[in-house]
């Protein structure tokens, strides 16, 4: 656990506008600082940070809070790890209770150590960097990527050595082996390729053999840091690009992801060996962005194509799949200098949903009737798996594939019916109204004191549209977002003697509408209408002389 009084003193620090600049352009507005939303599409800006309440809020989707809300929302992290992520971005170090971090702080280190070992060896040895550079990575890439080589048993061991470095927990980290009494480089004589959280901490390593006859690629061993069903190579480096983008380009080679982002496509990330799966959606989820799927288009490509793609039309993603022909990869073309070929190619991927469909009739021989109708139901079951729209749209793209009529296509849903009595819908009226509610919560916010004033005389259900947001001041909800909306919004102005009067035309036109809410109401009798249209009335008339009263429900009557 991390220490309250550490937490406190990060928030004090903290520069919200420092922090929430590392991932959108702010410009200054006053005393506020301005942006377009990161949090939906916008083309004027109504995202509004201010350093003196260090607070933030969107006037468009209506998100707000403080630097720790905003980085667990645009990292789509929990609150520890925001925690984390923030004292990392300030320079701040945090205090942890007993126990409970030194463990990984020490087993942090030892990737640390290893790593920077890894990376002095490829210093030394030159042939291995020249070979880096010869396949086209640029000095600054190969220090970007932080790589690395391992040497020989003896090198890595006697390094473990004069550093005192506890080889038992190297071995269970999978950076050491032990056979025979011995200890040995798990990466003997491999290029290296540090594997980072996406948090940036090291938790593992890739590293490819020049040798023949041997694996050409390991990885670390899974463990309570390194699950390779959950890493994305390059994720760390990436995910800014991603958020601002809102695309992700995922391929399937460590050399892949940095000659991409050599050329410019700093979006790309590879699996770590094995196929994108759903415990990779946790991750792809961040920022909601359009995915590529960047494959070979060898056989085991295509099929970790399909599969992958099977996937994410299931989880409703948006983006596509770009098969590399000819025996090429993304690395071979950036090498090539094909630059702007790769462009049009991630900017017209082949859509999930008909990658699979197509992969699905290339798997039978369509000439043959049975086999044609075998094709048919491996692609009815998929599209019966997706939602009533989506199985209406591709119903013609399913008969234009295997050449059928479209009426043997069906449909496989149930008609669900809206209850569109249930939606709140706020007429364009009701503006003005929503202002001086938000006036009167402003005066609140800047006096506490009278909160306790205004509970003499009114209460939430008062009033139309900000219910929620005046019990969330009574409930001391500071850090609800329309009250941040409220606290940041410099339309609202306050002045020394204005809220009783606010407060009496707050109720006047609460009357108002009770007045026609009585008038037109059916089920009142005669006598029973008229006794409450007449205390309603008086209600109005004192309130027009400047007496300020306590409003009354409708239930009191």
């Amino acid at each position: 656990m991390i220490k309250q009084d550490s937490i406190e003193m990060l928030k004090q620090q903290i520069d919200i506008v420092e922090i929430i600049g590392n991932y959108v352009d702010l410009k200054k507005m006053g005393s506020v600082f301005g942006a377009c939303c990161p949090f939906h599409n916008e083309k004027t800006p109504s995202f509004m940070v201010s350093p003196i309440k260090n607070l933030y809020h969107c006037y468009g989707c209506g998100v707000g809070g403080d630097s720790i809300t905003f980085i667990m929302e645009i990292e789509k992290i929990g609150y520890r790890e925001a925690i984390e992520k923030l004292a990392q971005l300030s320079n701040f170090t945090l205090e942890y209770e007993k126990n409970t971090k030194k463990k990984f702080d020490e087993e942090y280190k030892l990737f640390d150590d290893a790593k920077n070992f890894f990376k002095s060896q490829l210093t030394i040895h030159k042939h291995l960097y020249e070979y880096l550079t010869k396949r086209g990575l640029t000095k600054e890439s190969i220090e970007k990527f932080e790589l690395g080589y391992c040497s020989t048993s003896f090198e890595m061991i006697k390094f473990c050595d004069q550093n005192l470095l506890n080889k038992q927990k190297l071995t269970e980290l999978g950076i050491l082996g032990y056979n025979n009494n011995r200890y040995y480089a798990r990466f003997n004589e491999r290029i290296i390729f540090p594997i980072h959280s996406p948090l940036g901490k090291p938790v593992g390593f890739g590293g490819r053999s020049l040798k023949d006859n041997v694996a050409k690629y390991i990885n670390s061993p899974q463990s309570q840091f390194f699950n390779k069903s959950k890493l994305l190579y390059g994720y760390h480096i990436a995910k800014e690009h991603i958020y601002r983008n809102e695309q992700i380009i995922i391929t399937e080679g460590y050399l892949d992801v940095i000659m991409l982002h050599q050329a410019g496509f700093k979006t790309a990330v590879a699996t770590l060996g094995t196929a994108l799966t759903s415990d990779h959606l946790p991750l792809l989820n961040k920022g909601n962005p359009k995915i590529i799927l960047s494959y070979d288009g060898d056989n085991a490509g295509i099929k970790a194509a399909h599969k992958a793609a099977f996937m994410l039309a299931m989880a409703k993603k948006e983006g596509g799949v770009v098969i590399f022909e000819g025996g090429l990869d993304p690395a071979d073309m950036v090498q090539k200098g094909q630059i702007e070929q790769l462009q049009n190619l991630f900017n017209k991927p082949k859509p999930f949903i008909e990658f699979v469909l197509e992969q699905i009739s290339k798997n039978f021989d369509l000439k043959n009737p049975l086999q044609k109708e075998q094709a048919l139901k491996e692609s009815l079951n998929f599209l019966h798996n997706l939602s009533p729209l989506l199985q209406e749209e591709y119903k013609n793209f399913i008969a234009k594939t295997l050449s059928i009529p479209l009426h043997l296509i069906p449909t496989k849903y149930k008609t669900q019916k809206q209850n569109f009595a249930s939606k709140t819908f706020i007429p364009p009226f009701l503006e003005q109204n929503s202002h001086l509610e938000e006036l009167i919560i402003k005066y609140i916010l800047d006096d506490p004191n009278l909160l306790n004033f205004a509970l003499d005389y009114i209460d939430s259900s008062i009033f139309s549209i900000h219910q929620d947001t005046f019990q969330a001041l009574i409930d001391g909800n500071l850090m609800h977002p329309k009250i941040i909306g409220i606290q940041l919004n410099p339309k609202l102005i306050t002045t020394p003697n204005g809220f009783q009067n606010e407060l009496k035309i707050l109720i006047l036109r609460y009357n108002n509408r009770l007045l026609n809410e009585v008038s037109e109401d059916s089920t009142l009798d005669f006598t029973e209408k008229s006794f409450r249209i007449r205390k309603i009335k008086n209600s109005i008339l004192r309130l027009k002389q400047g007496e300020l009263i306590a409003y009354e429900s409708f239930s009191t009557f």
